[in-house]
């Protein structure tokens, strides 16, 4: 596989994507309400919660909402990236290409997974930054950067980000309308919505360990992820079939 190539059809989808302002809302909209609207919860309830002992927790499973983003982010870009093009009538010329599968899968997931994960480390560093000035007075120490945020931001985040990219594009690949693929394509951020309500009520608790099983279900997913698309990506059929 040729990196140049795969990375010339990532920016031609940086230039698309620039242009479609609701995908860029989405992941601008989701940053701010948790890198910033979730510190003024905390520093408005965080007596209460410091009283009750459970700051500590809350602060832990706020930090999970930086997963479900990564999960989020990519999803317009990676669901409109190959039905986008069908419909705008450009992905024929693309296949017709000497660009191989691999190549425009992974110029493709380029596209996707860098935004989104320039994001949310953006998003995490005005969080981290809000969270300490608001609860150092209670706490009496600087809460982040803590390890199991950096396991949350440089392992769990970028497989969530993998998995949504690879399964969003096999969406994208299999459907013929926009909506549907974001429809069918958000239904992958179920099982990290899941896991973020199993820790706000104590049932999971983001320990070390169990956020290192997580990562490696992701892992073991995301290869799992990564061959079906690539063993169901076939131009021949696209080219033919896809009406």
């Amino acid at each position: 596989m040729r990196l140049s190539k795969a990375w010339i059809v990532a920016s031609k989808d940086f230039k698309t994507f620039t242009k479609r302002k609701s995908i860029l809302y989405t992941i601008i909209y989701f940053e701010l309400i948790v890198s910033v609207g979730i510190p003024f919860i905390v520093r408005f309830a965080e007596t209460k919660a410091a009283r009750a002992g459970v700051l500590p927790n809350l602060l832990d499973a706020f930090s999970f909402l930086y997963v479900i983003g990564a999960g989020l982010a990519p999803l317009g870009i990676a669901a409109y990236s190959l039905v986008g093009e069908k419909i705008q009538k450009s992905l024929e010329p693309l296949l017709a290409t000497p660009t191989t599968d691999e190549e425009i899968l992974a110029g493709k997931s380029i596209a996707a997974f860098l935004p989104a994960m320039a994001a949310t480390y953006i998003g995490a560093l005005i969080f981290v930054a809000l969270i300490d000035l608001f609860t150092h007075s209670t706490l009496n120490y600087y809460y982040f950067p803590n390890s199991n945020f950096a396991i949350i931001l440089f392992l769990l985040a970028p497989l969530a980000c993998i998995l949504s990219v690879g399964y969003n594009i096999l969406v994208s690949s299999r459907v013929n309308d926009v909506r549907t693929a974001q429809q069918l394509g958000a239904l992958i951020l179920v099982p990290f919505g899941a896991l973020y309500l199993l820790s706000e009520i104590q049932v999971l608790h983001l320990t070390t360990g169990n956020m290192l099983i997580v990562a490696a279900v992701l892992a073991v997913v995301d290869v799992i992820v990564f061959y079906l698309v690539k063993a169901t990506f076939r131009r021949e059929d696209i080219l033919t079939k896809w009406k």
